[in-house]
């Protein structure tokens, strides 16, 4: 049997993977570190095992200093204990009515449930991803309740909903490093206890605790196209839109069972209270957590906060504002001249940044047929400078490159190569340029020539 010392080259290999993949996570390490995410994890994802692999991946993060909530339902389990008990479950406008039994039922299990948690993120057994973690985990009585009443003649009991997060009790909590475990179980001043949709708790805590991140653990690995193609990003508003269509395609009786559904209702939500980012993956792939967190593409669909500034494909319209934008630059030598004519030919080429109805940044994209691409006019108005602006169009042209299977992006530049190299270009020699470039570059400019792989 062949080993690693006898395959030098092998090992050689493998650490040198592991080592770009370090390097390559390391921005995502120091930009989510004292950040707080929300963690919705459903009854589902507690089953069969799926959770171990959850729980090493939260004791990492919880040592790389993030600051966690985990608000965990339990759905499955308790429909299960229902139909032991021979009770039967009812719902209306896709809420479970919970009468005396079935609280007594639903209490019994979320309090397991609470404590299996528990003991999985207590485990430290040598050679186990959470060897020597020693996790603080706390739970409590932190969601005020108050019961839905009586809706459409129907007496709900004891389903309730949010009606106060004790915000200032969990972020002490998470100051000193601690997890915080919610359940959809909440309380009232007068000592009663109120079923509540998990969805609506975990919405309602990452809005009162200012979170970076909702997080929701589902069956599915995000929101696909029609086409079978994944959504890698979503504004929320175009959420909303594909939740709309989504629910016309159930029927009545599908929809209260429609994990989807209902998480994207919760992230969308989150997202109109100020949350930045929600995302949905799937419980099923292991280390899907890491993967949303610590790659560029991650692996589910990410909705994001509506802004009055966003990166957009250009149009036809928009071509004055990208002269206005441009004119300046071109003038003190920093972009070369296009045309009226020429940008309306090419406008499909470029993505803009719109900051309340105007232009503040453009970059554009020219392929090539060896496979490479040229970044080109690269913009940012002198108003507002200093921000991300330029990085996100980067990013959204390096997405486009990738999905026309473009292997190597290179730029042209002057003036500004410091910020190109400080993004993973280098500097490379004119002959690397595709023929048809060659003979278009302009000696009297002397440009210099970066390059970046995209494999």
């Amino acid at each position: 049997m062949a080993n690693s010392s006898a395959n030098p080259s092998a090992k050689s290999n493998t650490n040198a993977n592991y080592v770009e993949f370090f390097r390559h996570c390391s921005p995502y390490i120091n930009g989510h570190r004292g950040k707080t995410l929300v963690l919705l994890l459903d009854g589902d994802a507690l089953t069969d095992g799926k959770f171990n692999n959850i729980a090493n991946d939260l004791a990492l993060l919880n040592s790389l200093g993030l600051r966690l909530v985990i608000v965990h339902g339990g759905r499955p389990q308790i429909e299960s204990q229902l139909a032991q008990r021979g009770i039967k479950s009812q719902l209306h406008r896709h809420l479970r009515i919970t009468d005396g039994p079935t609280l007594e039922c639903v209490k019994e299990v979320i309090g397991g449930l609470r404590t299996d948690i528990e003991a999985r993120l207590s485990m430290g057994l040598p050679n186990s991803p959470m060897h020597g973690a020693k996790l603080r985990v706390c739970s409590g009585n932190f969601i005020a309740a108050k019961p839905l009443g009586v809706v459409d003649g129907v007496d709900y009991c004891h389903t309730g909903e949010v009606r106060r997060v004790d915000s200032s009790s969990i972020n002490h909590l998470l100051d000193q490093g601690s997890m915080v475990l919610l359940s959809n179980l909440g309380y009232s001043p007068t000592g009663e206890v109120f079923n509540l949709a998990i969805e609506d708790v975990a919405a309602q805590v990452a809005i009162a605790l200012k979170a970076d991140k909702l997080i929701c653990f589902g069956e599915d690995n995000g929101i696909v196209h029609d086409s079978g193609q994944q959504h890698s990003e979503l504004l929320t508003k175009a959420a909303e839109r594909l939740l709309q269509q989504y629910l016309d395609g159930l029927t009545d009786s599908q929809q209260p069972h429609s994990q989807l559904a209902r998480q994207l209702t919760a992230v969308t939500t989150a997202c109109h209270g100020g949350v930045d980012r929600g995302h949905l993956i799937s419980y099923h792939q292991d280390g899907a957590l890491l993967l949303e967190l610590f790659t560029r593409d991650g692996t589910g669909t990410m909705v994001l906060q509506e802004s009055y500034e966003q990166v957009r494909q250009a149009g036809i319209d928009d071509v004055g504002g990208i002269l206005e934008l441009i004119r300046p630059l071109e003038e003190r030598g920093v972009l070369v001249r296009r045309s009226r004519e020429l940008l309306e030919t090419e406008i499909d080429r470029f993505v803009l940044v719109e900051r309340d109805n105007s232009i503040i940044g453009c970059a554009a994209l020219y392929p090539y047929q060896d496979g490479s691409a040229e970044l080109a006019c690269v913009a940012v108005s002198d108003d507002y400078r200093g921000g991300n602006r330029g990085d996100r169009m980067l990013s959204q042209i390096e997405q486009q490159a990738r999905a026309q299977g473009i292997e190597r992006l290179f730029v042209l530049t002057t003036r500004t190569a410091h910020w190109f190299q400080e993004r993973g270009f280098v500097e490379a020699d004119l002959s690397t340029l595709p023929k048809g470039k060659q003979a278009l570059y302009n000696l009297q400019r002397n440009s210099k020539v970066f390059e970046k792989n995209l494999g």
